[in-house]
């Protein structure tokens, strides 16, 4: 899951949300540190309500991610995604096919989720607006065997960036996708990828009712 699908039905509750994108979060800003499980469980219940917040949150994340990558609708796209991909990049590529199935599946949902509820993508970003960065730090750090102190510096960014919105535009989305890469360290796009994704865009938005199997059966 990405973003949006992780924290759509959170908004109500600022640092919940916040905990929901805190391991994607710190991919970026500092791929050392790790919030797992077992390390959120010890302040779900802590007497600060936005810590407590935080911890679930980070806690849903990671729930949310181990059903999500495990139906049948995630692995089959997944596996066709790299499979086209493969076939429409240069063969000495590596693992770019791979990762780039796997994270569009994810992307693409978000960007059929926000078409379906623009507001509510607003009302996000208006959410994530109200945090306290350096509290989320601190709750992050107190959470993480290993700290941070490059975490605070992004939530403005991430506000400011509002990058979620390029995901309905194919240009756009191929501009966000070449930083991940230059984030990852991968060889960037070349402008033939971008043919790819109205039909990928199709094959999300048809099977985003599997995608979501567990979401919509609670």
């Amino acid at each position: 899951m990405n973003y949006f699908a992780h924290g759509r039905h959170f908004i109500d509750d600022p640092y919940f949300l916040a905990g929901t994108a805190v391991p994607d979060w710190l991919n970026v800003a500092d791929r050392q540190v790790r919030v797992r499980v077992k390390h959120a469980a010890v302040y779900t219940s802590d007497p600060d309500p936005r810590m407590a917040s935080l911890a679930r949150g980070v806690a849903q994340h990671h729930h949310d991610d181990a059903w999500f990558h495990q139906t049948a609708a995630f692995a089959e796209l997944s596996w066709r995604l790299t499979a086209r991909i493969r076939d429409a990049l240069a063969p000495d590529d590596g693992l770019r096919p791979s990762f780039l199935g796997h994270i569009l599946v994810e992307i693409l949902l978000d960007a059929v989720l926000i078409a379906e509820e623009p507001a509510r993508l607003e009302a996000y970003y208006t959410a994530m607006e109200s945090l306290d960065a350096e509290f989320v730090q601190a709750g992050v750090n107190r959470m993480a065997p290993k700290p941070s102190d490059r975490l605070a510096l992004l939530l403005p960014r991430f506000s400011q960036e509002r990058f979620l919105f390029d995901y309905a535009d194919d240009e756009k989305l191929c501009y966000r996708l070449n930083q991940v890469m230059r984030r990852v360290k991968l060889a960037a796009l070349p402008e033939e990828f971008r043919g790819l994704l109205p039909e990928a865009r199709r094959e999300v938005a048809e099977r985003k009712d599997e995608l979501l199997e567990e979401v919509n059966s609670e």
